[in-house]
């Protein structure tokens, strides 16, 4: 597999550029990138993450990966999850700061989800990464989604204002890949990923 070039499904150029930097590194994977409309379902994420990896498989007849992301709230039992990017994009960074106050704790997690299938009528495979964290008031740059409010465990910093180097090296999407890598070049059975 590792010879061979991989489409990513994906719209989101930031989303493109941290994969593309994560995958290039030990053994590299070359990822070309189609951006197709592909309608989520309503679910928990390994549902949505099969759903939509299964549906571009289809429409690409070949192998492809595609990427969910979700940011879970401990006070709201792992809500919005999968659903953050409509939150974001209607409520923001101080809207999403808001809906936790009065709530005794901002713990939260990033969960990436990846799924690969390698073509139609197989079924996709999971991998996780998560990280946990907090939210807390935006700091650094508001340029990729809700990474100026999310300050992983252990750092005094948030995603925003961390270098891509800091970020790629502790965050969900790079523990997702490190799987989805293994997995790509030989190196892990899939059912233990």
């Amino acid at each position: 597999m590792a010879s061979e070039r991989l489409t990513f499904v994906t719209g989101n150029a930031n989303k493109l550029k941290e994969t593309k930097y994560i995958l290039s590194q030990g053994t590299p994977i070359e990822v070309d990138s189609q951006d197709l409309d592909i309608p989520e379902l309503q679910g928990t994420t390994q549902e949505v993450a099969q759903a939509k990896c299964r549906r571009a498989a289809e429409l690409l007849g070949g192998p492809c990966i595609t990427e969910d992301t979700a940011l879970c709230f401990k006070a709201f039992d792992g809500l919005p999850g999968p659903y953050i990017k409509h939150f974001m994009k209607n409520l923001g960074h101080e809207g999403l700061n808001n809906l936790l106050v009065g709530f005794p704790t901002t713990e939260a997690w990033a969960l990436c989800t990846f799924a690969y299938c390698s073509g139609p009528g197989a079924e996709p495979i999971l991998f996780e990464g998560r990280t946990d964290g907090s939210i807390v008031p935006a700091r650094g740059p508001p340029t990729f989604g809700w990474d100026a409010i999310f300050q992983p465990e252990g750092y005094n910093k948030t995603y925003a204002e961390m270098t891509k180097e800091e970020k790629n090296i502790i965050s969900h999407r790079y523990r997702a890949l490190v799987k989805l890598r293994a997995y790509l070049t030989g190196l892990e059975d899939p059912l233990n990923a």
